[in-house]
């Protein structure tokens, strides 16, 4: 299939069992949108143009609360305005799939043109101590692969989890290959199995997690956007709004190794090594090829999963590379957790631009061999 990734994306969210779709049009995510409104009812599903953001999350989560995975797609302004219901969502573990096509800003900003401004809004957008998880393409066949994984971590880790994709990579055209229905792993939230009368929809399994029955069934079902109980009614107490926030972090640390993904490229004991992530990683692996024609020692690390960042996999560069190149389409958001990471064991050269074009194979070339230059003086 010769398609863009925000189509792969909405191809992807189908095939992984989605049945309800609420959204908001938005450049650059507008796609997703648009085709899913076409092929949403052939699914057997549900698509519905909303009247804004607010209003998109909150009908996506009352959906997945009813029992069906749901999902919507927005950009940065429009990502800023679920904020609120994206932390209920967090609060109340309503599994749910967010795609954000990343642009400028603030505001309005290049509306059109590419940016990776995101990166920190969807870590911390939200008010609260909550985890988050990420996921970054840099194809269209890692937008359709990765949009499936997002449905499964969002069901089993029962957490909203963002396609953090950008305007590039979702209006890049590219042949990308299709899994078949018995090629997919799908994996659905847990069910209860016990007798209405014993079921407390927030008690944790033994993974931490609780099993989630859905409204209308026999089962007794309360969300909250308080502090809740395992009842789901609203507690204030210290000692469960304390343990509350502890498992919420725990399910996903506990299960960090499994959703923690990235990819290297070049050998694995390159002096330089760029980190980059999104359509940025697609110019950083052919500036590493271009640097292996000159005879520079280069590799590349691509961020797939953005959030939990992936600290272990960075630390350990920390040992077998003298430097690190860093390009984004921001003012060095993931520069400045990189840098926290490595703690200055060694030299790490941003490269930023927020002008709303591309970064180029050519410009983080040149930063490699001016890095190479400086680690032959």
């Amino acid at each position: 299939m010769f398609t863009m990734g925000n189509v792969a994306c909405a191809q992807a969210a189908l095939d992984a069992g989605a049945k309800f779709y609420a959204g908001y049009p938005i450049t650059p995510s507008s796609e997703v949108a648009e085709v899913c409104s076409r092929l949403m009812p052939k699914y057997d599903g549900v698509y519905i143009q909303m009247e804004d953001e607010i209003s998109s999350i909150a009908a996506m989560i009352g959906a997945s609360l009813a029992g069906v995975k749901s999902f919507t797609a927005t950009s940065g302004p429009g990502y800023s305005l679920m904020q609120e219901n994206l932390g209920f969502a967090i609060y109340a573990e309503v599994p749910c799939v967010i795609i954000n096509v990343m642009r400028s800003g603030p505001s309005t900003g290049l509306a059109t043109r590419p940016g990776q401004a995101d990166i920190m809004q969807v870590r911390w957008g939200t008010h609260g101590e909550h985890p988050i998880i990420a996921l970054c393409p840099s194809s269209v066949q890692e937008c359709y692969d990765l949009t499936i994984k997002a449905f499964n971590l969002s069901e089993k880790y029962r957490i909203p989890v963002v396609v953090l994709s950008d305007e590039i990579v979702a209006h890049t055209r590219e042949n990308v290959t299709l899994k078949s229905p018995e090629e997919i792993e799908i994996i659905s939230r847990k069910v209860p199995t016990c007798p209405p009368a014993e079921y407390l929809c927030y008690k944790p399994e033994a993974d931490g997690i609780p099993l989630m029955a859905a409204y209308g069934e026999e089962y007794l079902v309360h969300a909250s956007s308080s502090c809740h109980d395992e009842t789901g009614y609203s507690n204030n107490s210290p000692k469960i709004a304390e343990a509350l926030i502890h498992r919420l972090h725990q399910k996903i640390a506990s299960g960090r190794d499994e959703i923690v993904q990235v990819a290297a490229f070049g050998p694995q004991n390159a002096e330089i090594m760029v980190i980059a992530y999104g359509a940025t990683a697609r110019a950083a692996k052919q500036a590493v090829f271009k640097a292996w024609e000159k005879g520079i020692s280069a590799g590349l690390l691509q961020i797939i999963t953005m959030w939990p960042f992936p600290d272990k996999e960075i630390m350990a560069l920390c040992d077998t590379a003298k430097a690190l190149v860093v390009p984004e389409m921001n003012l060095g958001q993931a520069h400045q957790e990189i840098e926290k990471v490595c703690r200055g064991k060694l030299p790490i050269y941003p490269f930023s631009r927020v002008d709303g074009e591309a970064i180029k194979p050519g410009q983080v070339l040149a930063i490699i061999e001016e890095v190479a230059q400086c680690l032959k003086n």
